[in-house]
């Protein structure tokens, strides 16, 4: 993709390959700065992203480059601005938290890597403008969330080698973790979850790791899904790279894959975040941009509209509660997540305060809302992470009712959370 705007490469020695490859591909102006002098290069203009183009052994000279791009992100209403930083296969980043590249890496990996990067920081002025806008308009819009994404960041990894406890705890220790241990099942994990990076371990050969860069390459859903391949297969990497701007091979073991990898994965969850929250305003805060399902009074105001076409029409309505042991908030984001992405178009849901989840069903009786409740909760029960990543066994318990000729909204919703009396208890599944 083309690239716009001023960049940053900082360096102690040339590195006109870099400056060169950003020019050829539409930056302007790149300017090169050695370590000493990037704080004041960065604070002369807004970079759209700066490159670290090698190394420093100097220890003040990266604190202070650090406090200097701490200060730029810091600032109020600033826009995402990466860091990508260029180092040796075996080595560490000389600053956490950047989107490093091998500095082997082809030019065209690298501009790619880079044109990744820069359509984040497009999305997030995007979402910034429409949120202005719409305030000045005087719209009440919803807040974009300032917690760490890496908070609610999901990594699927893939693989059933010696490497994968190692795996599994390094990364698990950091971010919510599904495994899988075929290709079959990391293709039903990426279908139906929110996965934020991929890891393909070890036992698996060529041909299959092969067949699932293909599938990833081909879906525009996973182009800027980071992906790392772990181990052998060096001949894989650069083919999809094309398709797939954050693929990349780490032949180390886990905890330099973790350093390098969950920087990427942070960007790709803020990413999501980003969408979820362009979704909610051009929906005019109707949708609740943590879930994706609908708010509050969106979800009251439709469910009454439904009900009222219900009983004019003489159709079923049903509606479902979901709820959960403990009251965890990475459980209920999950649940609603997950239910958002099973749900029927016909259907809608909203996420309580307490976690619990609603679901109606319209046009559905009891015997069809049992089947797709039944299905639904299969899911989660089986899908679903743990709190505090621990790995133990999320309880999803499903209340179910029907509207009768004699309901009214409070009445349907007082049969689905129990608050009835004796003998008009809602089914449970």
């Amino acid at each position: 993709m083309a690239l716009q705007g001023p960049f940053v490469v900082i360096a102690d020695s040339p590195a006109p390959d870099i400056a060169e490859a950003l020019r050829a591909a539409g930056a302007y102006p790149v300017i090169e700065t050695g370590w000493a002098d990037a704080r004041s290069a960065m604070r002369e203009i807004e970079p759209e992203a700066v490159v670290l183009a090698d190394a420093c052994a100097d220890k003040p000279r990266v604190d202070t480059v650090m406090t200097a791009l701490a200060a730029q992100r810091g600032r109020a209403g600033a826009l995402y601005m990466p860091v990508i930083a260029r180092i040796r296969d075996d080595a560490a980043s000389p600053i956490p938290d950047v989107l490093a590249i091998a500095a082997s890496a082809p030019r065209e990996r690298f501009l790619r890597r880079v044109g990744a990067a820069t359509r984040l920081r497009t999305l997030h002025g995007t979402v910034l403008r429409r949120m202005k806008t719409l305030t000045s308009h005087g719209e009440q819009v919803p807040e974009l969330a300032a917690s760490d994404p890496l908070d609610e960041a999901t990594v699927l990894i893939a693989g059933r080698g010696r490497t994968y406890p190692a795996l599994s705890v390094a990364v698990g220790e950091r971010v919510g973790l599904v495994g899988a241990l075929s290709v079959e099942s990391a293709a039903r994990a990426l279908n139906v979850r929110d996965i934020n990076g991929m890891v393909i371990g070890d036992g698996f050969s060529p041909r299959v790791v092969e067949a699932l860069l293909t599938v990833l390459a081909e879906d525009l859903r996973f182009r800027d899904l980071p992906v790392i391949v772990l181990g052998s297969h060096p001949a894989l990497v650069e083919p999809f790279s094309a398709h797939l701007p954050n693929l990349e091979r780490i032949s180390e073991g886990p905890k330099l894959l973790v350093e390098r990898f969950l920087p990427y994965v942070r960007a790709h969850a803020f990413g999501a975040r980003l969408k979820r929250m362009l979704k909610s305003l051009d929906a005019k805060g109707m949708i609740d941009p943590d879930t994706g399902l609908l708010g509050h009074e969106a979800f009251w105001r439709d469910l009454n509209r439904a009900v009222g076409d219900a009983e004019k029409r003489g159709v079923g309505l049903s509606i479902a509660r979901f709820s959960f042991n403990g009251n965890d908030r990475r459980v209920g984001l999950d649940a609603a997540r997950l239910i958002g992405r099973l749900l029927r178009q016909v259907d809608f849901a909203c996420r309580e305060a307490d976690n619990s989840i609603f679901a109606v069903f319209t046009e559905t009786d009891l015997r069809a809302a049992h089947v797709v409740a039944r299905r639904i909760a299969s899911i989660l029960k089986n899908t679903m992470l743990a709190p505090d990543r621990k790995g133990g066994r999320i309880d999803a318990a499903v209340t179910l009712a029907t509207l009768k000729p004699t309901d009214s909204v409070d009445s349907l919703i007082a049969r689905v959370v129990g608050e009835v009396a004796a003998g008009e208890t809602a089914r449970q599944i």
